[in-house]
């Protein structure tokens, strides 16, 4: 099997350091599922957003997946989650693909003869409030090493009445919220960026005014790879489906508003989610597990029923987790299993 050059650097400098990039071939059976989950015990220096950045995970990811644990004390020992295993998100495997539900962001380099097509995906931070990350297809305009930043007027204001007043332009350097590494999309005339940051430890939240951060160390990596005029798809999934062996996983993340705010989780509103995403495939579906998965929505693909034309026995296990007893394929039924949408 043959990697691009580039990935192939990429891993030997993962490799190298503290922090890793995931890097996944795309299944050839046409699964969506890529990764593993890996579980560590903490040293007594460690906090969790020092973990994620070393692990390439986002602020919140890790936090959802460790839920019990303080966040900057979990203290000696302590075992850990880190969340590794995906489930791709719909849609097109080529170029760049940013969830913003996820705070995610998922590269497919175009291979060479030869080569396996692969993924890699990072942590971001979206924007929030009424400061929009525009959604749908966009593309790369420009590449931009050491880039000044340029505040627009309506965050300058936000700041003066902060009592933080900024300059009209910010140079390279320690304080430039833009980092190293920028790249230009077509989306909002020009105006949104995926780049890097002076505050890594906020990789992972809704953070930003619009634009896509992501830790120095991965933008870093990025930004050779990618050429300009390369597709990107700003997308918002907080749920999303796949088969495994006649399993069916669910990944659920909290959902995220019009304004990129992430918001609570309406039950109701995600089993509709669901069943968009399940589309007409049939399915025998345990809905206390469902449901209970859509209520966490820790990010974390969970077992939730089976193919209703799978042979496999219903204890049959998707690697390491055990799938459901399935008891009902219909909310609220107490019948046999069955075709099952909510």
């Amino acid at each position: 099997m043959r990697y691009p050059k580039e990935l192939v650097l990429l891993c030997l400098g993962v490799l190298a350091t503290p922090a890793w990039a995931a890097v996944f071939v795309v299944p050839e059976d046409g699964s969506a599922v890529v990764g593993q989950d890996q579980h560590m015990k903490t040293q007594f220096q460690d906090t969790l957003p020092d973990l994620a950045r070393r692990y390439s995970l986002g602020y919140e990811e890790i936090i959802r997946a460790n839920p019990s644990v303080d966040m900057w004390l979990p203290g000696d020992g302590t075992p850990i989650v880190l969340p590794g295993r995906r489930i791709l998100p719909t849609g097109p495997r080529e170029g760049i693909v940013v969830n913003i539900a996820e705070h995610r962001l998922y590269y497919y380099p175009k291979p060479k003869k030869h080569e396996k097509p692969v993924v890699i995906t990072y942590p971001v931070s979206i924007g929030k409030m009424d400061w929009r990350t525009p959604l749908g297809e966009t593309r790369v305009i420009a590449k931009i090493k050491h880039p000044s930043w340029f505040p627009p007027e309506s965050i300058r204001e936000e700041h003066a009445a902060r009592g933080e007043p900024l300059p009209k332009v910010v140079p390279p350097g320690p304080d430039n919220p833009l980092g190293d590494y920028a790249l230009r999309l077509a989306a909002g005339n020009g105006t949104y960026l995926i780049h890097g940051t002076n505050n890594p430890m906020a990789v992972g939240m809704a953070i930003t005014h619009g634009c896509i951060r992501m830790y120095p160390e991965d933008v870093a990596a990025l930004f050779p790879l990618i050429a300009p005029g390369t597709k990107v798809w700003l997308i918002n999934e907080p749920v999303k489906v796949a088969y495994v062996d006649g399993q069916l996983l669910l990944e659920a993340h909290p959902p995220v508003d019009e304004q990129g705010q992430t918001t609570q989780v309406q039950l109701e509103q995600f089993e509709q989610l669901l069943g968009k995403a399940l589309g007409n495939t049939t399915a025998a579906i345990h809905w206390d597990f469902a449901r209970q998965t859509l209520q966490t929505a820790n990010g974390i693909p969970t077992v939730v029923g089976l193919q209703a034309d799978s042979d496999k026995p219903e204890n049959t296990a998707a690697q390491d987790i055990t799938a459901p007893a399935v008891a009902s394929a219909q909310p609220g039924s107490a019948g046999p299993a069955a075709a099952a949408k909510p």
